[in-house]
């Protein structure tokens, strides 16, 4: 992940002049060395303390790339030296946690985002333009499928909840993203299929009731080999007037209905809209560009915590259904907090 990151800061102009590496810090310091060694930062201080090397380098911003359960400690580190923060998924391991950084965030009066690159692809701000354009009519629904079989090693394969916590956020966030639409309850049933090498939950089936009688459905598994989806899931929203179509990838196609008589009016295609702005199309490099625009003009990121915490609790609300049996209300559980 942080090689990610620094690629995109090396490789755009403005964040090259911008931002300046004041400091590298993991628990494993031949980590960070070999990151330095990677991305010519040789001459940057290394450590493993946080706390002492936000002390001795006093940054402005700290990017936090690390593992889920300890960014409530990096994050809050990072506030209390008053940084702003930009964070990797989730924003927490729990929504107590999630409200806690917010309210660290609001007294130390500095920002905390989340980098939610997949809202900063091409696909995605496509298909946001075309249901604002209303090409399709008010939109009604939206379906996800998701099935890759990634064999990552690591801290995922000991995770609980991995897929919906580590991976189904990208797409419970873009799908909140693209409807515009508020998230009011959810039913989900999460599995460990036969053949899984994760620990814990790595397929999971869940339904999603949206504000104006909207629906969103998310099938996912992250141990299912063969034929793979793209890993922007396969989108189909259906809308009063048609529908769309995407594969993750390349393919679109939008069709509303035909003038043929009898049962079926079958269908008649429409184009695509591009990006409504391209530089909001490059990834973890828009995630960083909103960024330092907000920290330059005092306003705020796409993804800021207060926002965040939106998808996250589609995530918790997925995680408690699944546990319970029972539907979950997300109506008091993240907005606009």
């Amino acid at each position: 992940m942080a090689k990610g990151w620094l690629r995109a800061l090396a490789a755009d102009p403005l964040l090259k002049d911008r931002i300046e590496i004041v400091g590298l810090v993991d628990l494993d310091r031949a980590t960070a060395e070999a990151l330095a060694e990677a991305f010519g930062l040789t001459d940057v201080p290394i450590g493993t303390d946080l706390p002492a090397m936000l002390e001795a380098t006093r940054p402005q911003l700290v990017f936090d790339v690390v593992i889920p359960v300890a960014r409530r400690a990096v994050v809050s580190a990072a506030l209390a030296h008053g940084c702003h923060v930009l964070s990797e998924k989730p924003m927490a391991t729990s929504l107590d946690e999630a409200r806690d950084l917010l309210d660290l965030a609001r007294k130390a009066g500095r920002i905390h985002a989340v980098v939610q690159n997949r809202r900063f692809i091409s696909g995605v701000r496509r298909m946001r333009r075309l249901v604002e354009s209303g090409a399709i009519g008010e939109l009604t629904a939206i379906h996800c499928d998701f099935f890759l079989a990634p064999h990552f090693g690591g801290f995922r394969d000991a995770m609980h909840n991995v897929l919906l916590l580590d991976m189904a956020i990208h797409t419970f966030d873009a799908a909140r993203f693209v409807s515009g639409k508020v998230p009011l309850s959810v039913y989900c049933v999460e599995t460990n299929p036969a053949g899984s090498w994760y620990a814990h939950g790595a397929a999971a089936n869940a339904i999603f009731k949206l504000s104006d009688d909207a629906v969103f459905t998310y099938r996912g598994s992250w141990c299912a080999e063969g034929r793979r989806t793209s890993w922007e899931s396969e989108w189909r929203l259906v809308g009063a007037k048609g529908m769309a179509t995407w594969d993750g990838e390349e393919a679109f196609e939008v069709t509303v209905s035909g003038d043929e008589p009898g049962l079926l009016h079958g269908a008649r295609s429409l184009s695509m809209p591009e990006a409504a702005d391209a530089a909001e199309t490059q990834g973890h490099t828009s995630v960083l560009l909103d960024f330092i625009r907000a920290i330059d003009t005092g306003g705020e990121p796409e993804t800021i915590g207060h926002d965040n915490i939106n998808s996250l609790s589609m995530v918790f609300g997925a995680i408690e259904s699944a546990r319970t049996g029972l539907a979950v209300d997300l109506s008091a559980q993240g907005q606009n907090l």
